[in-house]
């Protein structure tokens, strides 16, 4: 296929996703707002107010805005990449796109292109959101969109690729519920990594999370547990990990043909 051919292949994969995140937008939207409004309520000005400052000066509130929002970001481009690659499993689409001439970096960055930009909406959402219950001033505002860009992407090929070993509906909950929720919560959205005692301290170092919440939240408010070039280091080596592992899924029609 020709350049040309392609970009109009990858715009109709996109499109498509784009248009079923905005034609269900009260499953897609909705939920995590209304979630993370919850979160700011109980935790950042019920819990906030007897914590009093926290790390560099910043109330509760301030410190967790961060976290709650790549959380937000994390969790919708999972879901969205896993539940809607499934469906086309299931359905047998998929098989109709492999036997095409469309080249596999094709199909795999649409649906990527997709459930990144569900995540980033909303993210902008729960940021909004936030603006009510508290003030913020991004500080370094190229980081804090490349860090949010990255970790949508991580975890965007990460429910690629269990949507792409998902064998029923059920297997798309369970790495959300046993694995991506407690990394969620251990990765420092709601206190600092240095508050921990070792080993927790060592253990919660080799979780991703931690360091895409950390970028995140040094581009917001200028402080991080970890360094900033470690932290994009090792996104950029998870997106350039899954990539290469959905890419081979994808020429070898592992649990995609029948």
């Amino acid at each position: 296929m020709s350049t040309s051919t392609n970009l109009v292949a990858l715009y109709t994969i996109t499109r498509r996703e784009i248009m079923r995140v905005v034609r269900i937008w009260t499953q897609t939207l909705i939920p995590p707002m209304v979630t993370m409004t919850l979160y700011f309520v109980i935790f950042g000005k019920l819990i906030g107010s007897r914590i009093g400052s926290i790390e560099g000066g910043f109330t509760y509130m301030q410190y967790i805005v961060p976290g709650l929002v790549m959380m937000s970001i994390i969790n919708n481009s999972y879901a969205n990449i896993s539940s809607s690659f499934f469906g086309a499993k299931f359905q047998r689409s998929v098989e109709e796109m492999l036997v095409s001439p469309m080249p596999n970096w094709v199909i795999l960055t649409g649906y990527v292109t997709g459930a990144v930009a569900r995540g980033l909406v909303v993210g902008l959402l729960v940021l909004l959101i936030a603006l009510f219950f508290t003030s913020l001033q991004v500080v370094h505002p190229l980081i804090t969109f490349l860090s949010v860009l990255l970790g949508a992407t991580i975890f965007a090929l990460a429910g690629f690729v269990n949507a792409v070993y998902a064998k029923k509906f059920d297997d798309i909950a369970l790495v959300p519920t046993f694995i991506l929720t407690p990394l969620t919560y251990l990765g420092g959205v709601f206190y600092s990594v240095n508050m921990l005692g070792e080993p927790w301290q060592a253990i919660s170092r080799i979780n991703p999370i931690l360091y895409m919440v950390n970028a995140f939240r040094f581009g917001v408010l200028g402080i991080s547990d970890v360094g900033i070039g470690t932290a994009f280091a090792v996104m950029l080596a998870f997106v350039v990990g899954l990539s290469l592992m959905a890419l081979h899924l994808l020429k070898r029609g592992i649990g995609l043909r029948s």
